[in-house]
């Protein structure tokens, strides 16, 4: 009996790869496995705050911007709970970061080509078969398996990243990844450092200071950004996450591309201009009980981590004045977001991966990774296709891409051309619009 053979397997269960399984759920021709670690989809659940938000509109769910008639679209899953109406009423297009968790666990019990609790040690390719041999152990039973396929879709992810100065291991600093199941602990604390600049560290900070004269510790929020800046959210400037600038981008040399993420952390790290108006608002209503304990700080960089006694001495550099100051502190928040780490289980397959630089993946225009077009990464791209990768919104287009490229047709219409400014010199004149083709037409 011949092995079975997948067209393509999944690795990790992130929004992203959840996307393209959605998606892949509603092709019958096509034969895929998706493998997950944990025992069930859980996105985030340290950050699951009663209050926050996704940045995105609700269309950038799981399938809506590949395919808004899906089963599986957010509508879709609201109708099902009964909460269609009363979405409506609310008449607000950001979901509340729990609901999309919600939804996203709803989806993933539709499906039937995930496998939980699979940890995946090795991968090796086959040459004379041209397939891979992934071998995945079981985090509770510890079986192994091997499983075999044509293709890879690479999911697993970034990790939390913590500066130089806190790799080694304290119980009273963590990231902010794990804050909500640490709150309770360290709301006991006399004092409490937030450092970071992005959405987490605001939402962190603004959850903290609405306890702060009730629980009575002492909060900072530090961060090396020169400003509180917020999120930019002004229509042509969003026209930047679309297929026609991830065009432009990917064209550019790598240099230029390096240079322009380091210009563009407003566009997609910035924070919610309505939460940095309510931290303002809370901290002004804190002070009409009295001195308010809290403190903001901009331009600083933290150099150095002691222990003492009683906690942690931080060393900070402002910046603009060069000058080092010390904060003692019981407990550190490090809310100072991801970095995407190679997955160990890539080694014995690193000789056919291109490489654009030691461990950085050469991606191409359709995200792929490798010259026979069999390897496939989400999220990994940032310094090959600009700050849209980590965008909610882009995702069912770069699945869509990654199925046309697997399927060698497009199983989902593809929009190409959506911007009303150009982005190059000479701009293409290309179609708007990709068609989705069947296998038949594609042929023909």
């Amino acid at each position: 009996m011949q092995p079975h053979v997948h067209d393509f397997v999944g690795i990790g269960l992130g929004p992203f790869n959840l996307g393209l399984a959605c998606l892949s759920s509603s092709i019958e021709s096509l034969d895929c496995l998706f493998l997950e670690r944990k025992p069930e989809f859980s996105w985030h659940p340290g950050l699951m705050l009663e209050a926050a938000h996704l940045q995105t509109p609700f269309m950038a769910d799981l399938v809506t911007m590949a395919d808004p008639t899906h089963p599986l679209s957010f509508l879709n899953y609201v109708k099902q709970q009964g909460r269609l109406y009363s979405f409506y009423i609310r008449e607000n297009f950001f979901l509340m970061r729990r609901e999309f968790n919600q939804y996203c666990q709803w989806a993933a019990s539709q499906i039937n080509n995930v496998r939980y609790n699979q940890n995946v040690v090795n991968i090796e390719y086959d040459e004379p078969n041209a397939l891979y041999r992934i071998k995945a152990e079981h985090t509770k039973t510890h079986l192994i398996t091997e499983i075999l396929t044509r293709r890879l879709v690479l999911g697993t992810g970034p990790v939390p990243n913590l500066p130089a100065p806190c790799t080694k291991p304290r119980d009273n600093i963590i990231h902010s990844a794990d804050y909500l199941f640490k709150k309770s602990e360290l709301q006991k604390q006399n004092s409490i450092t937030v450092v970071g600049s992005g959405q987490s560290a605001a939402e962190i900070f603004y959850d903290l200071l609405q306890d702060i004269d009730s629980k009575g510790y002492q909060l900072n929020w530090i961060t090396r950004s020169p400003r509180i800046f917020p999120l930019e959210y002004t229509k042509i400037t969003l026209e930047m996450t679309s297929p026609d600038y991830v065009d432009y981008f990917h064209q550019l040399a790598p240099n230029t591309r390096a240079k322009l993420l380091k210009q563009q952390n407003g566009l997609y790290k910035g924070i919610n201009s309505e939460l940095i108006n309510a931290i303002y608002d809370l901290m002004y209503v804190k002070q009409l009980n009295g001195p308010l304990d809290a403190r903001i700080t901009t331009n600083t960089s933290l150099q150095l981590v002691r222990d003492i006694p009683d906690g942690i001495k931080l060393t900070f550099l402002q910046e603009e004045q060069d000058q080092a100051f010390e904060i003692d502190t019981q407990f550190v928040v490090m809310a100072t977001g991801y970095k995407y780490r190679l997955p160990k289980f890539i080694r014995a397959i690193a000789e056919h991966i291109n490489w654009e630089a030691p461990g950085r993946f050469a991606v191409d225009r359709n995200y792929c990774i490798d010259s026979r077009k069999t390897l496939f990464v989400q999220n990994a791209e940032l310094h090959s296709h600009g700050f849209a990768t980590p965008d909610l919104g882009m995702a069912s287009y770069r699945n869509s891409c990654i199925l046309r490229e697997i399927m060698g047709y497009a199983p989902y219409a593809i929009e190409e051309r959506i911007a009303f400014q150009t982005f190059t010199a000479r701009p293409s004149q290309a179609s708007a619009f990709t068609y989705a083709l069947t296998p038949q037409e594609a042929r023909a």
